[in-house]
């Protein structure tokens, strides 16, 4: 197994697509016997870059719904959920490594539009 396929497997558990790179990170520890802090470099990079396309992904969701006029922002709930979320923006990207909703926090902060180095406190 080689690194270029820890980073696609570490890039697809981190997408929507179904992949886990915990086992292969794991094998290629103890079978192959390569050097820990590469192989953590390798998956990381490869999880986070993932983790952004899911984001870009939001994004383009966003761009569609307001280039086809449905945005839905005239709903008063949908209104208070979004406030909500901006509000705890980073600390709930922060959880962006848990299973289950870690790809979809991603998609949703890409289709708020919130930026993944900075939020404004308001």
């Amino acid at each position: 197994m080689s690194l270029l396929t820890l980073f696609f497997s570490g890039f697809t558990s981190a997408t929507l697509l179904p992949g886990s790179s915990e086992a292969l990170f794991l094998f290629m520890l103890f079978e192959q016997s390569q050097d820990v802090a590469l192989l953590i470099l390798v998956a990381g990079i490869g999880n986070s870059l993932g983790g952004m396309t899911n984001c870009l992904l939001g994004l383009l969701i966003r761009t569609g719904l307001y280039k086809n006029k449905q945005s839905t922002s005239e709903n008063k709930h949908y209104y208070k959920g979004e406030q909500w979320l901006y509000k705890f923006a980073a600390p709930l990207l922060f959880l962006s490594f848990l299973p289950v909703i870690g790809v979809p926090l991603c998609v949703v902060a890409g289709l708020l539009n919130i930026h993944w180095v900075y939020t404004q406190s308001t």
